[in-house]
């Protein structure tokens, strides 16, 4: 990629080249603008590269996220064809055990949100995909909108096609040390820009850490595994009971109530860790299986047995079989905070966005377009 744009003129300069990032340069560059990606790193190697590569709408909380994951997830269908990703499986399973979880799926049927949705019968859900045995199945709420992309190929090639498409400029191993509009001032020399957007993921100490620090922002980390082929082609995304517990769409609703009260009695272990299952399925037939999440400034970089064992633990209570051999293992960090996206504008001529909920993949592409609308609009 372009290594080279000292004494450039750019109409917007983007900090960061994340999926937010991408995203804010898309949405930029459709609109005809010269844009200019800089990035720390020769590569992708974060949060966004990190994850399932799940375009989750269904459970996203209800209004804005929702809207912006439904907006995303068709700007996602359009550039995976265009750029040559692979969509490697869609849809979502959300398979539960408990009355109390059926409770909340039959909610949440009655939404907005529940478009592209239908509730399975164990029968049905068996028909479907008779190697998943869960003895306890009580229902399968099933998701027709979801999207899977292998992440760690997907973001490369996403750059790579807005250098080729786009004519979008990247300075990788670039860092960005100060910002006097027009002026961009990087390890690499001075640029001129009209606009900045910062995206820095996770990144509270480098560009406006004095601003961040009002805000409150800290790290979420999360420990992920992949298993062993199993086998068998899985039907879709899978989750489970816990998953109704934590993703806000489900969560508020009010028949979440009881079930929250389940799950803390019968699985403090799995809620104590940010335990949820998630179970996507790759091109080689491996499951990316987890996640776990743990809160702080500085989160250690380790991951612990204990965690991954109630991982597999939800795993083989929710699908009825025993994991695969873990052949895989990796943890990750993303931003967190009580709102699901920061977004801020430190001086006139540059915003800054975060995404503060994990949601940087279901949600990016909507944020990055909002970001571009309040810089040039």
């Amino acid at each position: 990629m372009t290594q080279h744009a000292t004494g450039e003129s750019f109409d917007l300069a983007v900090v960061g080249a994340g999926i937010l990032g991408l995203a804010t340069a898309l949405a930029a560059a459709r609109r005809g603008f010269r844009v200019v990606v800089i990035d720390k790193d020769a590569q992708a190697n974060g949060a966004s590269v990190r994850n399932f590569g799940f375009v989750t709408v269904t459970g996203q909380e209800r209004g804005a996220m929702w809207s912006r994951a439904v907006k995303s997830r068709a700007i996602w269908k359009e550039v995976a064809a265009a750029a040559g990703i692979e969509v490697i499986h869609t849809g979502l399973w959300m398979m539960v055990r408990h009355p109390e979880s059926l409770g909340v799926l039959e909610e949440f049927l009655t939404t907005e949100m529940a478009e592209g949705c239908r509730l399975l019968s164990p029968a049905q859900a068996r028909a479907t995909c008779p190697e998943l045995r869960a003895p306890h199945l009580s229902a399968v709420l099933e998701s027709t909108v979801e999207l899977r992309v292998e992440s760690r190929l997907a973001i490369p090639r996403l750059a790579a096609w807005l250098e080729q498409a786009h004519r979008v400029r990247f300075l990788r191993n670039t860092t960005v040390q100060g910002i006097e509009l027009p002026t961009v001032q990087t390890s690499r020399g001075n640029l001129r820009a009209e606009r900045v957007a910062v995206c820095p993921g996770d990144d509270f100490s480098g560009l406006y850490a004095r601003r961040l620090a009002h805000f409150p922002v800290t790290r979420c980390k999360l420990q992920m595994l992949r298993l062993a082929n199993p086998g068998f082609k899985i039907p879709a995304a899978l989750m489970s009971d816990l998953g109704l517990g934590r993703y806000q769409g489900y969560a508020a609703l009010p028949a979440a109530t009881a079930l929250k009260k389940r799950l803390a009695n019968e699985q403090a272990g799995h809620l104590k860790h940010g335990i949820h299952l998630i179970v996507v399925q790759s091109a080689d037939g491996s499951l990316v299986v987890g996640d776990s999440h743990h809160y702080a400034t500085t989160p250690d970089p380790f991951s612990h047995d204990d965690v991954d064992a109630l991982i597999l633990d939800e795993f083989r209570k929710a699908l009825g079989i025993d994991p695969p051999p873990t052949i895989e293992r990796w943890t990750g960090t993303y931003a967190s905070a009580p709102d699901p996206v920061l977004i801020d504008n430190p001086e006139p001529g540059v915003a800054l966005g975060i995404v503060t909920c994990g949601a940087g993949a279901s949600t990016g592409f909507a944020i990055g377009e909002e970001l571009v609308s309040q810089l040039f609009d």
